[in-house]
Protein backbone atom coordinates (compact mmCIF):
# COMPACT_ATOMS: atom_id res chain seq x y z
CA UNK A 1 0.00 0.00 0.00
CA UNK A 2 1.37 3.39 -1.01
CA UNK A 3 1.76 5.95 1.75
CA UNK A 4 2.95 9.54 1.72
CA UNK A 5 3.68 11.05 5.12
CA UNK A 6 4.35 14.76 5.49
CA UNK A 7 6.06 16.49 8.40
CA UNK A 8 7.61 19.83 9.24
CA UNK A 9 4.64 22.16 9.35
CA UNK A 10 4.07 24.64 12.14
CA UNK A 11 3.69 28.25 13.15
CA UNK A 12 6.25 30.81 12.00
CA UNK A 13 6.45 34.58 11.80
CA UNK A 14 6.44 36.38 8.48
CA UNK A 15 9.90 36.35 6.97
CA UNK A 16 10.77 33.05 8.62
CA UNK A 17 11.50 29.63 7.18
CA UNK A 18 10.19 26.08 7.37
CA UNK A 19 11.17 22.84 5.69
CA UNK A 20 8.52 20.29 4.87
CA UNK A 21 9.35 16.63 4.30
CA UNK A 22 7.36 13.91 2.56
CA UNK A 23 8.46 10.30 2.83
CA UNK A 24 6.99 7.79 0.41
CA UNK A 25 6.62 4.08 1.07
CA UNK A 26 4.97 1.06 -0.47
CA UNK A 27 6.61 1.14 -3.87
CA UNK A 28 9.52 2.56 -5.78
CA UNK A 29 8.91 6.12 -6.94
CA UNK A 30 11.70 6.10 -9.44
CA UNK A 31 10.58 8.03 -12.51
CA UNK A 32 7.52 9.49 -10.83
CA UNK A 33 6.67 13.15 -10.34
CA UNK A 34 6.39 14.40 -6.76
CA UNK A 35 4.70 17.67 -5.91
CA UNK A 36 3.46 19.95 -3.19
CA UNK A 37 0.03 21.53 -3.23
CA UNK A 38 -1.66 23.72 -0.65
CA UNK A 39 -5.19 24.57 0.32
CA UNK A 40 -6.57 27.25 2.60
CA UNK A 41 -10.18 27.54 3.83
CA UNK A 42 -12.62 28.47 1.10
CA UNK A 43 -10.05 28.13 -1.66
CA UNK A 44 -9.28 25.46 -4.22
CA UNK A 45 -6.21 23.26 -3.96
CA UNK A 46 -3.28 25.20 -5.38
CA UNK A 47 -0.11 23.95 -7.05
CA UNK A 48 3.09 24.94 -5.27
CA UNK A 49 6.02 22.99 -6.74
CA UNK A 50 6.88 19.74 -8.49
CA UNK A 51 9.98 17.67 -9.23
CA UNK A 52 10.72 14.70 -11.42
CA UNK A 53 12.21 11.73 -9.60
CA UNK A 54 14.90 10.46 -11.90
CA UNK A 55 18.46 11.64 -12.42
CA UNK A 56 18.74 15.22 -13.71
CA UNK A 57 15.52 16.20 -11.97
CA UNK A 58 13.39 18.95 -13.48
CA UNK A 59 11.42 21.34 -11.28
CA UNK A 60 8.43 23.63 -11.63
CA UNK A 61 7.17 26.35 -9.29
CA UNK A 62 4.08 28.46 -8.96
CA UNK A 63 4.82 32.12 -9.63
CA UNK A 64 3.71 33.00 -6.10
CA UNK A 65 6.54 30.96 -4.54
CA UNK A 66 9.28 31.20 -7.17
CA UNK A 67 12.50 32.46 -5.64
CA UNK A 68 11.31 31.73 -2.08
CA UNK A 69 10.58 27.99 -2.09
CA UNK A 70 12.84 25.14 -3.22
CA UNK A 71 11.74 21.58 -3.90
CA UNK A 72 14.31 18.80 -3.72
CA UNK A 73 14.44 15.04 -3.25
CA UNK A 74 16.59 12.34 -1.72
CA UNK A 75 16.15 9.19 -3.80
CA UNK A 76 17.88 6.99 -1.25
CA UNK A 77 15.40 8.05 1.43
CA UNK A 78 12.37 8.16 -0.90
CA UNK A 79 11.79 11.65 0.45
CA UNK A 80 10.92 14.98 -1.12
CA UNK A 81 11.44 18.31 0.64
CA UNK A 82 10.01 21.79 0.36
CA UNK A 83 12.27 24.50 1.77
CA UNK A 84 10.17 27.60 2.36
CA UNK A 85 11.94 30.91 2.97
CA UNK A 86 10.68 34.48 3.33
CA UNK A 87 7.29 33.17 4.34
CA UNK A 88 4.27 35.45 4.05
CA UNK A 89 0.88 35.32 5.79
CA UNK A 90 -0.68 34.37 2.46
CA UNK A 91 1.39 31.16 2.49
CA UNK A 92 -0.79 29.95 5.38
CA UNK A 93 -2.48 26.71 4.29
CA UNK A 94 -2.51 22.95 4.65
CA UNK A 95 0.34 21.64 2.51
CA UNK A 96 -0.11 18.29 0.76
CA UNK A 97 2.47 16.02 -0.80
CA UNK A 98 1.40 14.18 -3.95
CA UNK A 99 2.84 11.54 -6.27
CA UNK A 100 2.07 11.02 -9.92
CA UNK A 101 2.66 7.62 -11.56
CA UNK A 102 4.09 9.23 -14.68
CA UNK A 103 7.25 11.07 -15.66
CA UNK A 104 5.88 14.36 -17.00
CA UNK A 105 5.56 17.46 -14.85
CA UNK A 106 2.07 18.84 -14.39
CA UNK A 107 0.33 21.39 -12.18
CA UNK A 108 -3.05 19.65 -12.38
CA UNK A 109 -3.88 18.06 -9.03
CA UNK A 110 -6.38 15.73 -10.72
CA UNK A 111 -3.49 13.93 -12.42
CA UNK A 112 -1.81 12.90 -9.18
CA UNK A 113 -2.43 9.39 -7.88
CA UNK A 114 -1.37 9.44 -4.24
CA UNK A 115 -1.74 12.05 -1.52
CA UNK A 116 -0.48 12.59 1.98
CA UNK A 117 -2.66 13.64 4.89
CA UNK A 118 -1.41 17.23 4.85
CA UNK A 119 0.54 19.38 7.28
CA UNK A 120 -0.55 22.80 8.54
CA UNK A 121 1.64 25.83 7.88
CA UNK A 122 0.64 29.05 9.61
CA UNK A 123 2.49 32.31 9.01
CA UNK A 124 1.74 35.14 11.43
CA UNK A 125 2.12 38.79 10.49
Amino acid sequence: QVQLVESGGGLVQAGGSLRLSCTASGRSFSGYVMAWFRQSPGKEREFVAAITWGSGAFTDYADSVKGRFTISRDNAKNTVYLQMNSLKPEDTAIYYCAARVAAALTRNHLLFDYWGQGTQVTVSS
